[in-house]
């Protein structure tokens, strides 16, 4: 397939996603049963669309795109789009699953006007399992922390909403703080372990592989903070000691932090790959 082909199949996700995002909203202020039902459509096509797109890459490059900050966005945002497909089939929760959707969206549209910079990126002789799957966990378990920074939000505005008295029919749509507050906690179940092994399996690699690592990198460190920290508030959530709007709010934070580590740290560091 052509360049020019592969851009414009890309153009036509993007309008796609973006319809189905607008026919979510729709259905969220009025009901319409019909106007769900053709937004999860569209974006099961746009699902489908960006495991096309994952599929020619790897044939034609020979490996899983997740090498590049560019390649590792468009992984995150269909991870993004499977947890929104999901959740409308299982869950049957509208807001968070439009929010997912907006945040994917997001990434999508990141990916296409973002310059790629996936030529080279690693000799193959550094290439291996170890990598692909540190920077896979990794990935998948940025998507978790998004879900439950999705929950979180929601979480917060159902308790403000409740707080004041103001409920009505727009708001009676989300899930109740009890239901919100266990995908918040499950999110974190998935997302702590897959972030802590994928940081020793990181580890393990770059000290067989680099030399002149320092375990003082801006990389290393920033994400064994956030590893530690978000071990440390699912311990005490669990214990019952950090739970409700405080445990909301830190969970809003910690996804802030999850995306500066993300971004900027990937910048500062002087031997992590994704430039």
């Amino acid at each position: 397939m052509t360049e020019v082909a592969m851009t414009r199949l890309y153009e036509l996700m993007i309008i796609l996603y973006a319809l189905s995002i607008v026919l979510y909203f729709i259905d969220y202020l009025y009901k319409n049963l019909k106007a769900r039902r053709v937004a999860f459509w569209f974006v099961s096509i746009v699902w489908i669309m960006q495991i096309v797109f994952i599929v020619l890459f790897i044939v034609e490059t020979k490996r899983f795109p997740v090498l590049s900050l560019y390649e590792g966005v468009f992984f995150y945002a269909w991870l993004l789009t499977t947890l929104s497909i999901i959740l409308h089939c299982i869950a049957r929760v509208d807001l968070p699953v439009f929010f997912i959707n907006v945040l994917s969206f997001i990434f999508v549209t990141i990916h296409m006007f973002a310059p790629n910079t996936t030529t080279q990126i690693v000799g193959e002789s550094l290439v291996s399992e170890m990598l692909f799957i540190h920077i896979s966990f990794a990935i998948v378990s940025y998507a978790a922390f998004s879900l439950s920074f999705v929950f979180s939000i929601l979480y917060l505005i159902l308790y403000r909403i409740l707080k004041q008295k103001k409920l009505n029919n727009l708001w009676s749509r989300l899930p109740s703080l009890q239901q919100m507050s266990k995908w918040i906690s499950y999110s974190n179940i998935v997302g702590v372990p897959l972030l802590l092994i994928s940081l020793i399996l990181g580890l393990e690699w770059a000290y067989m592989t680099l030399e002149g690592l320092s375990v003082f990198d801006v990389k290393i460190i920033s994400s064994f903070i956030v590893s530690v920290v978000y071990l440390l508030i699912l311990l005490l959530h669990r214990q019952g000691k950090l739970v409700g709007v405080t445990f909301a709010w830190v969970q809003v934070y910690l996804f802030l932090l999850v995306v500066i580590n993300f971004f900027l740290g990937s910048k500062l560091s002087n031997f992590h790959l994704w430039v």
